[in-house]
């Protein structure tokens, strides 16, 4: 996604990549993109709007018309069949893409300031941990970040430890655990079910982007101080190695 207004699919299947295909549907600048599979991908934009496009397809399959401001960010739960999204109108919204309704399956009002991400736990139908309860987090200007049970639409936890706006968070690969990173360069971990705060962070600069690695051992933070820090994590209650 560009601020040029366009998403583009490029095919880098050879030495050289090349445009397969440009979409010029939004109005505004496209500001992210998020894959359901390897022809199907969703985009959003400052023009309120989010779009579901097909390689092949001159046109999107489908468009939601639901934020009143800009949306920040789109994101497919791991089932490929419900889409979030989040705005600058300080809702997060959930669409049910195989369905033909137009309005979204949950709209989320409670936070108070505009929400710059959401992320899907790894958890549900479609995962590696199928038998743990989906979740969505959603990240916000207000220093909180919420849990939430897609299915009935409630709160089921709120992070508020945060001073300051949160860019980024991700789940642990099991869906145990969140990390969360924000202004000020403050990463939190989080233990989703008990709802706990368990490891801090503190470094120079803002986090703008918070990963894991697959053995759930480390959590990467990117820095605007030009820093990339990797942060052991040791589970609570794991017993420490005697040398």
């Amino acid at each position: 996604g560009s601020y040029d207004q366009t998403t583009i699919v490029w095919d880098v299947s050879g030495s050289a990549g090349f445009v397969q295909q440009q979409f010029a549907d939004h109005q505004a600048p496209a500001l992210d993109v998020d894959w359901k599979d390897d022809v199907t991908f969703a985009s959003c934009s400052t023009d309120k709007t989010v779009h579901i496009c097909r390689v092949g397809t001159p046109k999107p399959l489908k468009t939601y018309t639901g934020h009143t401001d800009e949306v920040n960010a789109v994101k497919w739960d791991p089932s490929g069949t419900l889409l979030a999204s989040c705005s600058d109108d300080c809702t997060a919204k959930v669409w049910d893409v195989n369905s033909d309704r137009t309005d979204p399956m949950q709209d989320f009002k409670s936070h108070q300031q505009e929400i710059y991400t959401v992320k899907w736990s790894p958890t549900g139908p479609g995962s590696k941990n199928p038998n743990k309860q989906p979740l969505l987090a959603t990240a916000s200007f207000d220093g909180s970040v919420r849990l939430w049970n897609v299915k009935d639409g409630t709160c089921v936890q709120v992070f508020n430890r945060h001073r300051d706006s949160v860019y980024s968070v991700a789940f642990s690969p099991s869906g145990s655990y969140l990390a969360s990173g924000s202004l000020a360069g403050q990463l939190y971990i989080w233990n989703v079910e008990e709802g706990k705060h368990v490891r801090s962070f503190k470094g120079k600069g803002d986090i703008f982007e918070v990963a894991w690695n697959k053995e759930e051992t480390r959590v990467a933070a990117c820095f605007s101080s030009n820093v990339v820090c990797i942060i052991d994590f040791v589970k609570p209650g794991t017993p420490a190695i005697e040398n």
